[in-house]
């Protein structure tokens, strides 16, 4: 079994096929670390939308939430906890990226940056907000400003003094 993404839904996926007895689990992120958009967000204010003792993995609770709306960093460290308590971090591969899936003789073969595997079953739990979504705006390559999406926050950025423009959703 391959699981693709070690964000709430693949580490989700691995503690509940581990409880249906299923232990030889392969979970490929792309990244260096767990956390999906949690690690990806980190503009100033991210937080989650719902009180967090509801947004915890139910296998996994935690009683221990600072706040009632989580900030990002303390539902990312929350995440690494998970990984790390449980072990399903010594099952994943980071740093590696599905590139291809293919059905062929009864199961998958999976093209990977780190290689081939061929699986029975795979879940896709890559999530759709670790990517931006960038708008198409006239002349913006021509603006001689910074340009900066919230999901590819820069917090060294210097914004004091600055006039700013907010373009999307919660603007």
């Amino acid at each position: 079994m391959v699981i693709v993404g070690a964000g709430f839904a693949g580490l989700a996926a691995a503690m509940e096929l581990e409880a249906a007895g299923v232990t030889d689990v392969v979970i490929l992120e792309r990244a260096r670390e767990v956390g999906g958009t949690w690690r990806e967000n980190t503009y100033p204010g991210v937080a989650c939308d719902v009180p967090a003792h509801l947004y915890a993995l139910a296998r996994h609770p935690w009683p221990h939430w600072t706040r009632e709306f989580a900030p990002g960093a303390e539902i990312q460290a929350y995440l690494r906890r998970v990984a790390a308590t449980t072990g399903i971090d010594s099952r994943i591969r980071f740093d590696t990226a599905l590139l291809d899936a293919r059905w062929n003789d009864g199961a998958w073969n999976l093209q990977t940056t780190g290689g081939s595997l061929r699986a029975r079953m795979h879940v896709l739990a890559c999530g759709r907000l670790t990517e931006p979504s960038l708008p198409e705006v006239h002349g913006l390559a021509a603006f001689p400003g910074p340009v900066v999406h919230s999901a590819r926050w820069d917090s060294q950025l210097d914004l004091d003094g600055k006039r700013i423009a907010v373009v999307g959703t919660g603007a």
